[in-house]
């Protein structure tokens, strides 16, 4: 099957190392966990290098990358393909899953109604750029805003769609998985390349644009501006800044 780029090219040029990086946090594991109920076979889609994948249950991975695939270690079938046309017959799962994915889909309603086809259930783990538009890094990168909120669809849009409801999904302060919310109490890590290269609203950046907002964050570390401004986050153990799931 032929596969176009849109959508998921960015992940074949910036997608290797993702499976170091992007290690699955226990705390939102759960809640994943939780929202697929006693689903005894699922599929995940767009699913990357795993993260989120029960390990108890029959799981089938949908994942357009090669660069991603090649990263794959915990032994569930995958196939290569596209969340807007899905190779299995109807209803074939009991659930379907997609964790920071669907503002990937170059057409999400359809990718959206095809996991409904093919499972009794969809659980998607999504963000919602109105619902916390006070994150501090979006002081810093405020395209990186602009251009999430044309490619995120609207969190009440996936719940209509599905007939579901959306759960908030607080970000630990220690969270494990580098998505790029992770840091929002350590300022200091957004400064390393490596780690911004599992982020990809990093990767949409124009260079002018990185490192314009990098040189502002850095001197207000050095300053103390930065504290000055969120130092009160340092006392939190979790942020709510927009991740939500939707499950129906």
């Amino acid at each position: 099957m032929s596969i176009p780029a849109t959508g998921f090219g960015h992940y074949q040029r910036v997608g290797a190392g993702y499976a170091g990086r992007r290690r699955p946090d226990p705390r939102i594991a759960a809640q994943v966990l939780a929202a697929l109920e006693d689903a005894k076979t699922v599929l995940n889609v767009g699913a990357g290098t795993g993260s989120y994948e029960p390990m108890d249950r029959m799981v089938v991975a949908v994942e357009p990358s090669t660069v991603m695939l090649s990263q794959r270690t915990n032994g569930h079938p995958c196939v290569r393909a596209v969340a807007g046309a899905l190779p299995f017959a109807n209803d074939r799962f009991d659930a379907a899953m997609g964790v920071l994915t669907i503002h990937h889909w170059p057409d999400w309603r359809a990718g959206v109604a095809e996991l409904a086809r093919v499972a009794g259930r969809v659980v998607l783990l999504t963000h919602d750029t109105d619902a916390a538009p006070d994150f501090w890094l979006m002081e810093y990168f405020p395209t990186m805003l602009e251009r999430d909120r044309k490619r995120m669809p609207p969190v009440d849009h996936v719940c209509a769609a599905l007939g579901g409801r959306a759960e908030t999904v607080p970000v630990p302060h220690d969270c494990t998985d580098g998505f790029l919310g992770a840091y929002w109490r350590k300022p200091a890590v957004y400064l390393d390349a490596e780690v911004r290269k599992s982020m990809s609203g990093f990767g949409l950046l124009s260079e002018d644009e990185l490192t314009t907002g990098l040189l502002r964050l850095e001197a207000d570390l050095l300053s103390g501006e930065w504290d000055r401004r969120n130092g009160h986050l340092r006392d939190l153990d979790a942020l709510d800044i927009g991740y939500r799931l939707v499950a129906g």
